[in-house]
């Protein structure tokens, strides 16, 4: 697989690359979860998982791989795979995340009014949080973001943490933010603002973009043509972009999809992580496949024959952005 810069950053990437939050905890919002983990929850069990996704990742070519603090055991599965494998540290291309702890001890299900993971964008959440990154990933870390910046949690007005950030980059460790929601656009434009000694503190943006959010597009081709490094998540809106959506309100929009995919030879998921792949301003789109066979679907996208004429058909899928995130509020932990 192809590598290329990540932004004007000297960190390399694949056009797609492994995103760690199904497999390194038990509950996750997307569709189908616990089947995808068999319903096997025990921590050996899982990092097994884990170690064949990224198994299967690795010798497709992959060599973007992201987690977070928030993710369960995600960077601990990353660390003993890295180990088992003897994956040098210049042969990959870390990311990980701060600013969520996780709440949720291993399990699915929860009693009302307990959270998965909990949100605090502070100084000390950050220097702990770093310190255990580093603790498990050591060199091989190279990309350390805000996870889920927003203008109500005042992460990016916060001088302490802003000045720690650029301590952090000054001293070799690329920063990154990421976004969700419908201000993911006001965020990324506030990013932009934001210099240290004269450079963008920030060296990449992770947002969410798929054929049925696209509210960012704007903001991050601007973020683009700054340098910033652009990583796509949730290419396949948790899921409702698979076949695994038989939702009933969305049986046109599933027909839609199925027929172009055929008329493609390939899969939903591979036609909808194509379309985030063929975005002008998209350095790496994360799978976040739970499974191999998942994986392995999702890299069709690569094969995808793109062109203006598919994605002018595919372009009615988009919702209103508010609409959008409604649905994805009320997904359920699986």
């Amino acid at each position: 697989m192809k590598r290329n810069p990540l932004g004007d950053s000297q960190l390399l990437v694949t056009p797609i690359g492994l995103g760690l939050a199904a497999l390194g905890r038990p509950g996750y919002i997307n569709l189908g979860h616990g089947e995808d983990l068999n319903f096997s929850y025990d921590v050996a069990a899982m990092e097994l998982q884990a170690h064949s996704v990224l198994d299967a990742a690795w010798e497709a070519g992959v060599c973007y791989f992201d987690a977070a603090r928030s993710y369960g055991n995600a960077e601990r599965f990353l660390q003993s795979w890295l180990v088992k494998r003897a994956v040098p540290a210049q042969a990959v291309t870390l990311g990980s995340k701060w600013g969520y702890t996780y709440t949720a001890d291993w399990q699915v299900k929860l009693p009302a009014g307990q959270k998965h993971e909990v949100k605090e964008h502070t100084l000390p959440v950050l220097q702990r949080q770093v310190g255990e990154s580093r603790e498990l990933l050591g060199s091989h870390l190279d990309l350390y973001q805000i996870h889920s910046a927003t203008l109500e949690s005042g992460v990016l007005t916060n001088q302490a943490v802003l000045g720690e950030l650029a301590r952090l980059r000054n001293a070799g460790l690329h920063i990154g933010f990421t976004v969700s929601g419908s201000q993911q656009a006001a965020i990324i434009r506030k990013a932009l603002e934001i210099k240290f000694d004269g450079t963008f503190l920030f060296a990449t943006v992770q947002a969410t973009w798929n054929l049925l959010e696209q509210s960012a597009a704007s903001a991050l081709q601007e973020a683009h043509d700054a340098g910033l490094g652009v990583i796509v998540k949730e290419g396949l809106a948790n899921g409702r972009l698979t076949a695994r959506n038989d939702s009933t309100g969305f049986r046109t929009q599933m027909a839609l999809l199925q027929a172009r995919a055929k008329n493609l030879n390939t899969t939903v998921d591979g036609l909808a992580l194509a379309a985030a792949v063929n975005q002008p301003f998209v350095d790496v789109v994360l799978s976040g496949a739970a499974c191999t066979a998942h994986l392995n679907s999702n890299l069709k996208a690569l094969d995808v024959a793109w062109d203006d004429s598919l994605a002018g058909m595919l372009a009615e899928l988009a919702e209103p952005v508010e609409r959008y995130w409604q649905i994805r509020s009320e997904l359920e932990w699986n």
